[in-house]
């Protein structure tokens, strides 16, 4: 019962109980000494599958690959600490290296650690605003479009090292680094393919037929496929070279160096990230890029971009772990503990981090159940930096290419992608497609832009389709009588809003001169906005000038509350307001009765006396 009532307070928690809203939820329904186990436990595998993976993805950006682990272990940890998600697990992930990579190659580390800075204070400010449910009115073919996009760029991406490609220059742009590939094919190594290969087939073992993997060892089944391919990857990569000759393959030590103290380290220094100036790491050419007004005017639009993906993938991430541990996430103090993260990286040289969903599931798979297992895991890194740095420095660069390769692949979800291609309506088809290649041939914040205002656009015309109004026939069944002669009663449907009001009122152009009464049916409309109150007030305007009187029928909800608030409900003398068609009938024939026998002169209607009362107290 103590989880249902986290899960039920997660709509409206109080904006002070937002910080840590997860852990203290867990700390109120007791927390067992066995459940610390099984989450020390998963953090510390959790932790040793996201090593290589954190170093890969600060490759991937072009940064070095300690500032990969240093996000993993700040923003990951106070992400957890703070967070909204039991079992979520924050970090670099691969959603950003189509956003980062360009920023970094304009800005310097020093233009990517402050859009960090930025990004998170705009994340704590949509978490203090209660955004956080706005996310999930992102339509599906958006989000699909851009990951499988920024999967396919990013699979790209790691093709220069997966085939030891040496380039001239590093364009920015899909196409452009694939025609730089194509003309560097001549410096392949086939030593590092070999290398890359081998790796993406080990790590390809769980996805072997089950009937296969029984045959091997019940304790090796366990073991992730990363613990085992990128280990026997570093000792080919430190032992080959000494046994056949000419064999080389480019690793990290060889590929990143660090002056510490004076002295040249290869590979990432074995030392904890250590607190320094966002705005004092290089910058363009090599200079720090310095805190002014104008810096940060120039570095908004990345700011902003790296907040958006941050937020749509961590909340993404977030509701997949609810749907494997049966729990419901807190999407504002999700977003409030993801933006302290991403502040507090930068002043330890960490780069932007979010929800990382393949680490989450690894996390729930192995047991980790609370915050606790996601904590673990930063420490777990923290301690391998300090332990195994001189070792790391012999993994190979095709072999981490071959990593985010896999990455890339299940990021795609190519199934689902081909699926909705199949299946969904061509309005979806259309923005799914446009996202995709948007994203592939321009950049994500683009694709996401220009996908939210088309599937928008495209909404509003389905909405528009089902709007409507039509003359009901004089003799319908579900009448309560016969209709006189002169009255129409006409039937609206859908929602009266603006791209759907002039539908609605179209078919009042075909109706006669010889008409006295219409009588509008508006039970099946569920609600209205200004433009359908115009359009409303205009036709009411019309019968006025032409003598003709209105009963509206059936209003309610909003739209009753809109039209209320327009006024229409003060002109007695033309409209009639009232619940159901009996008493529409009621009225039309008393008036009819009185209209003829006043040889056609004026009907004066009058809102029923229930109607009256009902309308007073209505909001102004």
């Amino acid at each position: 019962m103590a989880r249902t009532r986290f899960q039920d307070a997660g709509d409206g928690l109080p904006l002070k109980a937002l910080p840590a809203a997860a852990l203290r939820a867990v700390l109120a329904e007791g927390y067992s000494g066995r459940q610390f186990r099984q989450d020390l436990t998963a953090g510390f595998l959790v932790g040793i599958v996201a090593l290589p993976l954190a170093m890969a993805l600060a490759i991937a950006v072009g940064v070095p690959p300690q500032q990969g682990l240093y996000t993993a272990i700040v923003a990951g940890f106070f992400t957890a600490l703070l967070g909204g998600s039991r079992i979520q697990v924050a970090g670099p992930t691969a959603a950003f290296i189509v956003v980062l990579a360009p920023l970094y190659a304009r800005f310097g580390l020093a233009g990517l650690l402050m859009s960090g800075l930025m990004a998170g204070l705009i994340l704590i400010g949509m978490g203090a605003l209660r955004l956080g449910r706005l996310i999930e009115y992102i339509p599906f073919p958006v989000t699909t479009g851009f990951t499988t996009g920024i999967a396919t760029v990013i699979a790209a991406l790691q093709l220069k090292d997966l085939f030891g490609l040496r380039l001239e220059g590093n364009p920015d742009h899909f196409f452009e680094r694939l025609g730089a590939m194509i003309q560097a094919r001549g410096t392949a190594s086939p030593w590092e393919f070999l290398v890359g290969l081998g790796t993406l087939a080990i790590l390809l073992l769980p996805r072997l037929p089950k009937r296969w993997l029984v045959r091997l060892p019940r304790p090796l089944r366990k073991i992730p496929a990363p613990l085992i391919a990128l280990p026997l990857a570093a000792v080919v990569g430190w032992g080959l070279p000494h046994l056949i000759p000419g064999f080389s393959v480019d690793t990290i030590g060889t590929r990143f160096h660090t002056l510490i103290g004076g002295r040249m380290v290869d590979g990432i220094p074995q030392i904890p990230p250590l607190p320094m100036w966002p705005w004092h790491a290089p910058g363009p050419g090599g200079q720090p890029l310095g805190m002014n007004l104008g810096t940060l005017r120039m570095l908004l639009p990345s700011a902003f971009a790296v907040a958006m993906l941050g937020a749509i993938e961590s909340l993404l991430s977030a509701v997949v772990a609810d749907g494997m541990a049966r729990t419901r996430h807190d999407p504002d103090a999700e977003l409030m503990a993801l933006g302290v993260g991403n502040v507090l990286a930068p002043f330890f040289g960490g780069i932007p981090a979010t929800g990382a969903i393949a680490r989450t599931a690894t996390n729930f798979r192995y047991g980790g159940r609370t915050p606790i297992a996601a904590m673990t895991h930063a420490l777990t890194i923290l301690l391998a930096i300090l332990l195994l740095a001189p070792l790391i420095r012999f993994l190979p660069m095709a072999s981490l290419a071959a990593l985010l390769l896999l990455v890339a692949w299940n990021m795609s979800e190519a199934e689902h992608f081909l699926h909705t291609l199949k299946v969904a309506p061509k309005s979806d088809v259309a923005v799914l497609l446009t996202c995709y290649f948007l994203t592939v041939v321009f950049d994500m914040v683009i694709a996401v832009t220009v996908g939210i205002m088309l599937a928008s656009l495209l909404f509003m015309r389905r909405m528009a389709g089902l709007s409507g109004g039509q003359v009901t026939h004089p003799d319908h069944r579900a009448l309560p009588g016969p209709l006189p002669e002169g009255v129409v009663i006409y039937d609206l449907a859908g929602p009266l809003f603006f791209g759907a009001a002039e539908r609605a009122m179209g078919a009042m152009r075909a109706i006669g001169a010889d008409v006295r009464v219409i009588i509008f049916r508006m039970e099946q409309v569920p609600s209205a906005d200004v433009t359908g109150l115009v359009a409303m007030e205009g036709v009411l305007r019309e019968m006025a000038r032409q003598g003709i009187k209105a009963i509206i029928v059936g209003l309610h909800g909003q739209a009753r509350e809109v039209f209320a608030r327009g006024g229409i409900h003060g002109k007695a003398d033309e409209l009639a307001i009232c619940d159901t068609m009996t008493d529409a009938f009621r009225i039309m024939k008393a008036k009819l009765h009185t209209y003829r026998r006043l040889e056609l002169g004026p009907i004066r209607f009058q809102v029923l006396h229930r109607e009256k009362a009902k309308i007073r107290k209505a909001p102004k």
